[in-house]
């Protein structure tokens, strides 16, 4: 049985379909195929479809707006026997935790990604050890406390892409909110609402990524210092809040 096993997986079944055909467990199957690799002196490589890697054209949209999220709210677990990508998101939007799911797919559709919902977040995991080819900028610690840069392939694609990038920006560590004043207009005090983006993160390289991709779009903002600490950065003009609502968009 051993045999006709390795025969059919030889042939290229998987270990499903020749623990079914055989009525084996899989278990048992994938113990026989790592016994006779050992005895043969193969090391097993796990098949992978890694741009970086594989030399396959990258899907350059998903991949900007997913590197905005990593930059965000992203970190890569890699270790022994546990290397994978996760994305944190808000339990409440739906479409935001769908969009992020979509470009792991999309930039590598072989591994597989999975949802964790803890309270009130969730988190998407895509498992492969390629996630550190995809984005260098991984190491140990926090992001704000080691240097954040794009290797030039990277920029390059974020230069073809802008404005995917700043949306997985905004998603990951922004908002668009709707402020409100008030003035004096003929003696009367009336109030005024205008919607304003938000963008915050501790790092100082990667609030620069992002004011200097908004400056290659045209879009105006401002760096706006709360208890000292410059960590917010503010689109409020009319012109540029009309872009941003073209291109990002309130998460939902």
């Amino acid at each position: 049985m051993r045999e006709e096993a390795l025969a059919l997986l030889g042939r290229g079944l998987s270990n499903k379909a020749v623990a079914e055909r055989l009525n084996v467990p899989r278990g048992t199957v994938g113990w026989w195929l790592s016994e006779d690799r050992r005895r043969r002196g193969v090391r097993y490589q796990r098949p992978t479809d890694c741009p970086k890697c594989t030399g396959r054209t990258c899907d350059a949209s998903a991949y900007a707006y997913l590197l905005g999220l990593y930059l965000g709210d992203g970190h890569i677990v890699s270790r022994a026997k546990q290397h994978h990508l996760s994305i944190f998101c808000t339990a409440s939007w739906p479409a935001l935790i769908d969009a992020a799911e979509d470009a792991m797919r999309r930039v590598m559709p072989m591994p597989s990604v999975r949802r964790r919902f803890r309270q009130g977040c969730a988190e998407v995991k895509s498992f492969t050890t390629h996630w550190t080819c995809m984005f260098p900028q991984h190491g140990p610690g926090k992001k704000h406390e080691r240097e954040i840069r794009l290797e030039p392939w990277q920029q390059k694609i974020v230069d073809a892409q802008p404005w995917d990038f700043i949306r997985g920006l905004i998603h990951s560590d922004g908002c668009r909110t709707v402020n409100w004043t008030t003035r004096v207009v003929n003696g009367e005090l009336k109030r005024y609402e205008y919607p304003r983006y938000w963008f915050t993160n501790v790092s100082d390289d990667i609030r620069q990524l992002y004011t200097d991709t908004l400056d290659t779009l045209g879009v105006q903002w401002t760096s706006c210092t709360r208890q000292g600490k410059p960590y917010n950065i503010s689109v409020a003009r009319k012109a540029s809040v009309a872009l941003m609502d073209a291109h990002v968009g309130p998460k939902h």
